[in-house]
């Protein structure tokens, strides 16, 4: 398989504060790739540092062979990097098609409303309230607009950053039931998620992040099995 994404030998810093500590992985084409950890391991800064929102002082990140280190972070997305932030970040005075809309402002014409129709039919809650203010739905709803925002721009990797936050259990299993039905329509994934145990469910392969290194890699299974991991992570 083809490497879409390269981390090698990241270094990133807040003010005095070394966050991310030389660390490299990548992603391949078609796969579902997680980073795991405790909250504050470096999950969130390794997304910021891939889609241009911080700088690592050392080592590069290249995505489809291109470096990103010279590329402004608006302009990154155009090249088909997605990021579904912490939180959501929804436009929340806007309406759902309005905010689905603004996923797709770096492309214009017919293929535009084909997408908004794929991305109503991957999330039929979002068409039932298509014209609902975004800042009315429930969090479930909000990391769906999220989700479906990203989608509108054709990314090439869609990175999703703890996509799962505060949503109640019933809600989180069909944010991943999602992940795996956008996953077999061929979209490749890099989930950030502290929720182990799911993460690693739909996972291909997982890094493990501890205080801004990573400390262990395996396939999805492999680290569900592991009982470094499950003590870790998973309760067990």
């Amino acid at each position: 398989m083809e490497p879409i994404l390269k981390v090698d030998d990241i270094n990133v810093y807040y003010g005095s504060i070394h966050a991310i500590k030389g660390i490299s992985f990548e992603v391949n084409q078609g796969e579902i790739v997680t980073l795991i950890g405790a909250n504050g391991a470096g999950k969130s800064t390794t997304l910021n540092t891939i889609s241009g929102l911080l700088r690592s002082k050392t080592g590069s990140v290249s995505f489809m062979d291109e470096s990103l280190a010279k590329i402004p972070c608006h302009k990154v997305v155009s090249k088909g990097l997605a990021l579904v932030p912490e939180g959501r970040r929804v436009f929340l005075q806007m309406t759902v098609q309005e905010n689905l809309e603004m996923g797709a402002y770096t492309r214009s014409g017919k293929a535009v409303e084909e997408d908004l129709e794929k991305v109503y039919v991957q999330f039929p809650r979002l068409k039932e309230r298509f014209k609902q203010v975004a800042g009315t739905l429930s969090g479930g709803e909000q990391q769906m607009l999220a989700m479906g925002r990203a989608l509108m721009s054709q990314p090439k990797l869609l990175m999703l950053d703890e996509p799962s936050m505060g949503l109640a259990p019933i809600l989180v299993e069909q944010i991943f039931e999602i992940i795996q039905n956008l996953h077999k329509a061929g979209t490749t994934i890099l989930l950030v998620e502290q929720n182990a145990q799911a993460a690693l469910s739909v996972a291909d392969r997982g890094y493990v992040l501890e205080t801004g290194k990573i400390v262990t890699s395996g396939t999805g299974k492999e680290l569900l099995a592991s009982p470094a991991i499950k003590k870790a992570y998973l309760g067990g």
